[in-house]
């Protein structure tokens, strides 16, 4: 199949070495705002990749599918784009940074009839599915507690701050989707606070630098997020869930950034993940080779644009409590938002 990539930044160009690499794909054109990079990102792949010079002469090369990894402004415009022209499309989270402009392109999807598939890549991570396996077989009893992280070695350039949706919406959106698929439960009320410590680029873009959620699922279960720009020791994604029986932990092994300092502990972690694509690099490879196998045919869809909305949904909750200081109910950001709460259901 011939596949259209549009963006090709740090994971765009992750992507694209995954998808040339793939038996399926016999060409991958490439597209990005900088047509330089678009140029550089062909030249290194080699035969079976070439650049567009624009994202019109990209869609007019006959594609089979396209995978959208561009800045996120670009999303929406780009998946209705897609859908219209009846391509199955693959795009990394979110669909747009607002509910109107979310929910508008997932009509456009509905009306078209193909594939949208959302990039949440933990779903793809052995860690994230032995959890999911342990509490949905009922290893951990009665599940009572969940504590997920999301934190950052770095923050990113001050330029990304005003078009990244903010904490909520750019990082522990992936906890968010994460604690439905995880424990195919809803989210139904939050209470959220952030603070700023930091640059203050953060605060002059109206988001903040370190959050913290408190999650309450359908069944009680309560859940804690947090997520901070400034991890120096390192990159570090975990989830612990905690039941009656047992508790678990995702992200916790060699590389995990945490120096314990009880007697006798090692001193240090000498290879802390550093970055998403070092953390995560073999989820991204598995999601990209099921978008395929979904666009021949051979798979269902993992992920589709409906969860993306819930995830959303969430973030969009944790802003509104952190700025009103007040629990939210996901239904009540449903109902501004035009949709049903729980719209997609946990998937299956």
């Amino acid at each position: 199949m011939r596949v259209v990539l549009v963006g090709v930044g740090r994971l765009g160009s992750f992507h694209a070495a995954t998808l040339h690499g793939h038996p399926d794909v016999t060409e991958l054109v490439v597209a990005d705002a900088d047509t330089a990079r678009a140029a550089g990102t062909a030249d290194r792949l080699g035969p079976g990749a070439r650049a567009a010079g624009s994202v019109d002469e990209a869609f007019a090369a006959g594609a089979d599918a396209v995978v959208i990894a561009s800045a996120t402004a670009a999303h929406a415009e780009l998946i209705s784009r897609a859908v219209r022209a009846g391509l199955p499309t693959y795009c990394e989270k979110p669909i747009a940074l607002d509910l109107a402009s979310t929910v508008a392109a997932l009509r456009e999807v509905e009306e078209a009839g193909t594939v949208l598939q959302m990039g949440f890549q933990r779903r793809f991570d052995p860690g994230y599915r032995s959890a999911r396996e342990a509490v949905r077989t009922g290893r951990l009893g009665r599940l009572h507690t969940v504590r997920a992280m999301t934190s950052d070695m770095a923050p990113p350039p001050p330029e990304f701050v005003p078009l990244s949706g903010g904490l909520y919406r750019d990082c522990l959106i992936h906890d968010f989707d994460a604690t439905r698929w995880v424990t195919g439960r809803e989210v139904v009320e939050v209470y959220a606070m952030g603070a700023n410590g930091g640059a203050d680029f953060f605060r002059e873009a109206g988001d903040v630098d370190t959050a913290a959620a408190l999650l309450t699922l359908d069944d009680g279960t309560l859940v804690t997020a947090t997520s901070t720009r400034y991890n120096g020791a390192g990159y570090d994604i975990r989830m612990e869930l905690a039941g009656s029986l047992d508790q678990i932990a995702v992200g916790v092994g060699a590389r995990t950034p945490v120096t314990s300092v009880e007697p006798g502990a090692a001193p240090g972690v000498p290879d802390p993940w550093t970055g998403f694509v070092d953390r995560f690099g073999d989820a991204y490879r598995a999601e990209i080779d099921t978008f395929v196998r979904v666009v021949a045919g051979r798979a269902a869809n993992p992920c589709d644009g409906r969860e993306a909305l819930e995830a959303l949904l969430v973030a969009e909750a944790c802003e509104v409590s952190r700025a009103e200081r007040r629990p939210v109910r996901i239904a009540e950001i449903a109902a501004i938002a035009g949709t049903g709460a729980a719209a997609a259901g946990p998937a299956s």
